[in-house]
């Protein structure tokens, strides 16, 4: 019953088809690191035949079904617990198994299923050899503030939403569909700077062909590749006459309205809930915002 409701669309965040498409991809890499977990626990290779034992409390489809709910709804594991009729362990098990797997699947390529982006790399070689202009935006995500008297304290600390965030970089086409998530920094660090800690200077100087459009937070990538990197202009002085500050609006209006897929896509991630505020450890948002960036690929790619 538990698994017959929690496969909707609703709870999941994909349809029925593409759960079962994500499914028959995972159960591979699963199978393979449970095995080699469970040879390392008895320090050699098994000696019955495979199957033997007591059976899993949680099958690999509830286990993909309920890592999907968790991160749609941020659901406490001790509820879905409820519902499986299983130990909360359990079911922490299973997301701290299915979690990472989903993460590391990388994002759709739009015609192309058997190709998947997974680095920025990936991402500048496939505009480049199709002619696909860069949307590139930063999105952040509130999370709860470090204790007291810890390290890094205020690395979380947002000059802009005056928050404890995580950052996060996120790349779509000009329809609007995630080609890469990545470069995930403390709140503090500006856009620019964590997107050049992933080495975006020299990819631009490699791949000359690939064109962008950015905000006013990149306007220094703007200025050092004038002729690949589109930023909104700058505000004329106070004295600049009517015409100009016309043309500036009309400028600054349209480089917004060609940058704007990168802001609908980042609407989309945070239809899911852990994206709207995280409440969990801060060591496992990245493979949440991964996760949950991949999946939404699956579905943008297809349009």
């Amino acid at each position: 019953m538990a698994r017959t409701a929690f496969s909707h669309p609703i709870c999941t965040g994909i349809s029925r088809k593409q759960l079962g498409k994500v499914i028959v991809e995972l159960v591979g890499p699963w199978l393979a690191r449970e095995e080699a977990r469970l040879c390392e626990r008895r320090g050699h290779e098994r000696m019955r035949a495979e199957g033997g034992g007591p059976d899993h409390q949680l099958v690999f489809t509830d286990r993909v079904i309920a890592t999907l709910v968790i991160l749609r709804f941020q659901l406490p594991h001790a509820a879905l617990a409820v519902f499986y009729g299983v130990d909360r362990s359990t079911v922490t098990r299973a997301v701290h198994e299915i979690r990472p797997l989903l993460a590391a699947r990388g994002f759709s390529v739009p015609g192309r299923p058997k190709l998947r982006l997974r680095t920025l790399a990936d991402v500048f070689a496939y505009a480049a050899a199709t002619g696909v202009e860069l949307r590139i935006d930063g999105t952040e995500t509130q999370v709860r503030r470090p204790r007291a008297n810890r390290p890094g304290r205020r690395a979380f600390v947002s000059g802009k939403r005056k928050q404890n965030t995580i950052k996060t970089t996120v790349i779509s086409d000009e329809a609007g569909r995630t080609l890469w998530t990545g470069a995930i920094r403390p709140g503090r660090m500006h856009d620019q700077t964590a997107l050049k800690t992933e080495g975006i200077d020299d990819l631009f100087v490699r791949y000359p062909q690939v064109k962008a459009q950015v905000d006013a937070g990149y306007r220094g990538l703007a200025r050092d590749f004038p002729g690949q990197v589109t930023a909104p202009p700058k505000k004329p002085g106070k004295d600049a006459d009517a015409v100009e500050v016309a043309a500036w609006k009309q400028a600054r209006k349209t480089q917004s309205s060609a940058k704007i897929p990168v802001e609908h896509v980042n609407a989309e991630h945070k239809a899911w809930r852990p994206l709207q505020r995280w409440i969990g450890r801060r060591e496992y948002y990245d493979q949440t915002h991964l996760a949950i960036a991949s999946l939404v690929s699956d579905r943008t790619a297809i349009r």
